[in-house]
Order: C-alpha cells, then sequence, then structure tokens
C-alpha cells in the first residue's frame, strides 16, 4: 500500500511541475521542456501548455505551471481560450466550402445574402451593418478580403472614435487586421448559405477528430478543469464565458484537442491537395511596419515584412521552406501556431499568461529550429533579442 501511494504522490508532483505528457518524442522533449522552464522563470508566466507535430501527427503534449490562483495544476485537458486561433480555423472551414463549390472566395459576400447588406442594421451578434449604409464598398467585400484581412474595416467598430462601423479604404488594396471583417464573413455563411459555423466545425472538424473538449460557445462541462488567465503586471483574471459564437476568436480547447486539429490542418485533412494549397498561399500584400495597431500607413519597403495574408493565417518563408502562421492574443492570453509545410512540422503554444508570449521567439526555435517567422512585424519585437 505504501508503495502505491508514493507512486501516487510522486504522479501529481510531476503534474503540478509540468510533467503531465499526452505524447512524448524522445529528440524534441529535452530542447522543448527546457526552453519552457527557461521561458517561465525569465518572463513570470504562470501557465503555459506546448504540443509537437510532427509529419501530421501529434508526437507531444505537454502542460507546465498552474490554471489559477487557488494553484491547481494545468493539464493536457485543461480549458484554455483559443482566442484568434479560431481565425485559423475558420479559414480552413471557408477553404472547404470553396472547394464544395458552396462559396465562391472571389465573389463578393453581399451575393449570398438575400438583402442588401445595411438592410439587416445593427444585430449585437454580428455587426453594426446599418452602419455602412450610403457607402457602397460592401458590396465588394469577398471572403478572401475577409481571411486576408483587407476588408478596409477597423479591428471592430467599437474601437472607432464615434463606435460606428465604416470603411477606410477600398476592399483588397491593403491588409490591416480585423475581427469585424470576420463577423461579416460569419454572417454571409451563416445568413446567405443557411450553416451554422460552430455545428459545421463540429460536425466537419472536431467530433470525427475526437475534439470533445473544443467549442465556440461555452459550455458548463468546461467549469471543471478551467484555465483562468494573468495578465503582464501579474494580476489574476477569471475566465470568460462565451456565450455567443464568434469565428473571430470565441474557441475554448485544450492543447490535446487542439494539437489534433492542428495536425490535421498541415496534413490536408478534408481539402483537396490544390485547397489545401490554397489555403496557406500568401495573396495579400501587408506594407505596415508591424500587424498592430490596425490601420497604419505604409512603411518604408525596406521596414516591411515578405510575409503574406493567406486565408486565415500568414504564410512565410524562412530557412526551412515555406510555413504559415496565426496567433492569439488578449490581455491574459498569449497563442501561437507556426507550421512548417515541409515535414508537416507544427509547434502550438497555449499560454494563459500574456507574459510568455515574450518568449515564443525562443520556444519556436526550439522545437522547429530557425523558421523565418516575421516576429517584429507580428509582435513588434526582435526575435533575436527574446
Amino acid at each position: 500500500m505504501m508503495h502505491i501511494l508514493c507512486r501516487l504522490a510522486l504522479a501529481a508532483l510531476l503534474t503540478l511541475l509540468g510533467c503531465e505528457t499526452a505524447q512524448a518524442h524522445p529528440a524534441a522533449a529535452p530542447n522543448i521542456d527546457g526552453a519552457v522552464r527557461a521561458a517561465m522563470a525569465k518572463t513570470g508566466a504562470k501557465g503555459v501548455a506546448v504540443a509537437l507535430i510532427n509529419d501530421g501527427k501529434v508526437v507531444y503534449v505537454r502542460a507546465y505551471g498552474v490554471r489559477n490562483v487557488k494553484g491547481d495544476p494545468l493539464t493536457a485537458d485543461t480549458i484554455m481560450y483559443g482566442a484568434s486561433l479560431t481565425k485559423a480555423i475558420f479559414g480552413y472551414f471557408v477553404t472547404q466550402l470553396a472547394a464544395e463549390k458552396k462559396l465562391d472566395l472571389d465573389r463578393p459576400i453581399a451575393a449570398m445574402l438575400p438583402q442588401p447588406l445595411p438592410a439587416y442594421g445593427n444585430l449585437d451578434a454580428y455587426g453594426a451593418w446599418g452602419d455602412l449604409a450610403g457607402d457602397d464598398r460592401w458590396k465588394r467585400v469577398t471572403p478572401r478580403h475577409v481571411l486576408n484581412h483587407a476588408t478596409g474595416f477597423a479591428n471592430f467598430a467599437s474601437l472607432e472614435p464615434d463606435g460606428k462601423l465604416r470603411f477606410h479604404f477600398e476592399p483588397g488594396s491593403r491588409y490591416s487586421y480585423s475581427g469585424e471583417g470576420i463577423s461579416l464573413l460569419q454572417f454571409g455563411i451563416e445568413k446567405g448559405l443557411g450553416l451554422s459555423v460552430e455545428d459545421e466545425l463540429q460536425r466537419r472538424f472536431f467530433q470525427p477528430l475526437g475534439l470533445r473538449r473544443t467549442s465556440l460557445i461555452w459550455r458548463d462541462s468546461f467549469g471543471t478543469n478551467l484555465a483562468d488567465g494573468w495578465d503582464e503586471s501579474g494580476k489574476s483574471e477569471r475566465h470568460d464565458d462565451r456565450s455567443r459564437v464568434r469565428a473571430a476568436g470565441s474557441m475554448d480547447t485544450t492543447i490535446t484537442d487542439l494539437a489534433q486539429m492542428a495536425a490535421a490542418m498541415v496534413r490536408s485533412y478534408g481539402l483537396p491537395k490544390a485547397w489545401r494549397a490554397e489555403f496557406a498561399r500568401g495573396t495579400q500584400v501587408i506594407t505596415a511596419k508591424t500587424q498592430f495597431p490596425t490601420l497604419q500607413n505604409d512603411a518604408p519597403p525596406s521596414e516591411r515584412t515578405n510575409a503574406r495574408a493567406a486565408l486565415g493565417v500568414i504564410a512565410f518563408k524562412g530557412p526551412q521552406g515555406a510555413g504559415w502562421l496565426k496567433g492569439g492574443h488578449n490581455d491574459v492570453t498569449a497563442n501561437t501556431l507556426v507550421c512548417l509545410e515541409r515535414g508537416r512540422r507544427c509547434v502550438l503554444i497555449l499560454g494563459n499568461d500574456v507574459r510568455i508570449e515574450r518568449a515564443f521567439p525562443a520556444l519556436v526555435r526550439a522545437a522547429l529550429g530557425e523558421t523565418g517567422v516575421p516576429y517584429r512585424w507580428e509582435y513588434g519585437f526582435n526575435a533575436a533579442g527574446s
């Protein structure tokens, strides 16, 4: 009995210290494990979870630290906020709709709707479409513009001085990150095609892949093992239970679940080869020096990134060839997904402490080697100094 109790105690201690591993790849484990521990010590981050994908298969999953101020351990099955990683999955879903000829990436969203967009008025669940009356540019916004972040909208209308939705440039003419644009495409799919984004994601991806703890809308069952977060000052904030499906960023998930989704995406699950290539094909030139703040003036060519916007992700090229990435961020969340086409390799990092974000360049390097991710543009800091 004493031996059994000792083994149970040791298992509990290892979990608390961040040694809960669903799957492990022997060659990768020492590099990423040491890098994560060093990053947490340097940044003060309380919790982070990491997954590695090789040849389209999940080979390593581990959670480190704690999930709340009580000190409950962060585990591989803890619900964490996916934030804008939701956009990458939404982009993959829209690509599948295009492959099925249910929509055309380059046909205006207005053509999907039975009424003119402004006629729908201002809808709390979607957007303030009524604000666009008198500006016919809404007639020209396409799904590709949305997924390329080239609609002409600010990130959200609530950030405008008067809180009203407006165009700042001709759709398709430049990159400017916009969650409002994602909401427009969600509206087109749900009201125009009659498809529920949540139901379709569950049917097409989450359920077949075994993602049992992933949803774009809150479930009460998530509360049994849930991550709160920490902001830049180290202040804790409770998890936000999202009651509406938002393709721009309402996903709750676990590192175990989302790793399976990322692996499916990198191995072209559910997409013909040509359409999988289209998903990660960078088509929108990026002219601003950094991604945020949005609506910046064009930077001199020497200060621009060579990366391009693709369908919900950013396409880049580096020492190991082509890759794509997507980040996710709020005041207490820092996430990143970086995938390389060669070898179908990815690293997925979910942080319930925003301070871990500055360590992303070092963590991605430990997991994948030098990749060419445009960190200066993505986060506004130099990867060499991180």
